[in-house]
């Protein structure tokens, strides 16, 4: 598991070292940023500013920075696909900002066994902020390191499900689906009435392996993906294979419109908020289209959700929804000292309400005083989180990005092509699996 940062370590040379400048004089002395009048500037390094998160923390860093002059906030913006590759890089040079983003499963789960992250959740614990994190939210991320610990920050917290037109719904007699039988009814009906069942962004290739995980969690249970990286179950295993050929009929049959693996997001959520398609399976992320009047043409009382629908004899139950925490943000453990205490508890303290209050996002902290002005869909995605049991991980949570590449690649190949099988597919995609788990042994 340490052979990724200790390649990258050879490399560090070869790379400029993050540093920020300012008219103060900013150096790098033990591993910190330090400026010239010695006080203690802690570093932020993120990535796509457009998000509200990034914006929540610094708005709150610079209102502390104006009652502790010896405390300095710098703020880094690093494109999303240079992002891990410089965390990687600064980890091995042992000079990890106080705080970064970074993607979450392997990658992070790196970076906790070379004890290189902070567990959040006992850092919390100890500054009084035990009680602020959702639990949904605190064991969908420790699932990703193999419950170890929490080792980011759940900023962002995302339930995936069907949103749905209700108006076309009602038109046609359709009810929301509560079994895999009823919704693919529900689509054929759609289908035979000249309307598209799904918008569906194959070009983005994860939507469509976003619906092979919604059938397999129905299955095997919310935790399917956790057993296939332990070993005890296999994509081979007939529930994995059913799954990819439940979703191939889907595409060949029309379900996803004719061109589905050259529809991008753009044109999906589109399709969906113009009343073209019936059904979108997305997270509360588009949330931001939905709530959009320019973009909504069939208006927000119109929209719908219901989870993943029951798969006969599964294991999988509705109290369990598949969660995304988005990019995470982690801190790094060496620079963690009693500056740094005081600093995260001042701008994480009710974090929840000030992030809905003021920036509309639902994070993976506590709500306790919902705006009345929230707009509908919001805060029907606020309360699904709260109310939810367990949350499952996407496909590729566990995947290094050889197995993740496969898995994205071959979908699209499954959806447009009858001759590459269902079992071809997971039998592809369990060789990845093999090859991922020799490499790490």
């Amino acid at each position: 598991m340490i052979k990724p940062l200790r390649a990258l370590a050879a490399a560090v040379a070869l790379v400029p070292v993050l540093a920020s400048c300012s008219a103060g004089g900013i150096g790098l002395e033990g591993g910190k940023t330090i400026v010239s009048d010695k006080a203690r500037v802690i570093r932020y390094v993120t990535s796509d500013l457009e998000f509200m998160q990034p914006r929540l923390i610094s708005d709150r860093a610079r209102e502390y920075e104006k009652s502790h002059p010896d405390v300095k906030y710098e703020f880094e913006n690093v494109g999303t696909s240079d992002l891990l590759q410089k965390i990687q890089l600064l980890a091995a040079s042992n000079d990890l900002p106080d705080l970064f983003a970074y993607e979450s499963g392997r990658p992070l789960e790196r970076l906790s066994d070379n004890g290189y992250v902070l567990d959040v959740e006992k850092a919390f614990a100890e500054i009084g902020l035990g009680d602020e994190l959702n639990p949904a939210a605190v064991k969908l991320l420790k699932s990703m390191t193999r419950s170890q610990g929490l080792y980011a920050l759940p900023l962002e917290i995302n339930v995936e499900g069907f949103w749905y037109n209700k108006k076309l719904f009602a038109k046609y007699g359709v009810k929301e689906p509560k079994t895999w039988d009823e919704l693919l009814q529900a689509a054929e009906r759609f289908r035979t009435a000249g309307v598209q069942p799904f918008a569906l962004a194959g070009a983005q290739k994860w939507p469509i392996t976003r619906l092979i995980n919604g059938y397999v969690i129905r299955v095997y249970g919310y935790d399917a993906m956790q057993k296939v990286d332990r070993g005890e179950l296999r994509l081979t295993d007939p529930g994995f294979v059913e799954a990819a050929s439940v979703v191939q009929k889907m595409a060949l049959r029309g379900y996803f419109g004719d061109h589905v693996n050259t529809t991008d997001m753009e044109e999906a959520v589109n399709r969906f908020l113009q009343g073209q398609a019936a059904m979108y399976y997305t997270g509360s992320w588009s949330l931001r289209d939905f709530n959009d009047p320019a973009k909504n043409r069939i208006g927000t009382e119109q929209i719908g959700l219901f989870n993943i629908p029951l798969v006969a004899g599964g294991k999988g139950t509705t109290d369990d929804w598949l969660l995304n925490a988005g990019l995470t943000t982690s801190f790094s453990a060496a620079s963690y000292d009693d500056t740094m205490k005081k600093w995260v508890k001042a701008v994480f303290e009710d974090y929840g309400d000030r992030a809905m209050k003021e920036k509309g996002v639902i994070s993976g902290f506590k709500v306790d005083r919902m705006p009345a002005s929230l707009p509908s869909l919001t805060q029907l995605a606020q309360t699904t989180i709260e109310s939810v049991k367990n949350g499952a991980l996407w496909f590729e949570a566990l995947f290094d990005t050889d197995a993740q590449a496969v898995a994205w690649d071959n979908a699209q190949l499954l959806v447009m092509n009858a001759d590459y099988t269902p079992r071809m597919y997971m039998e592809d995609l369990q060789a990845a699996i093999d090859r991922q788990q020799k490499e790490e042994e």
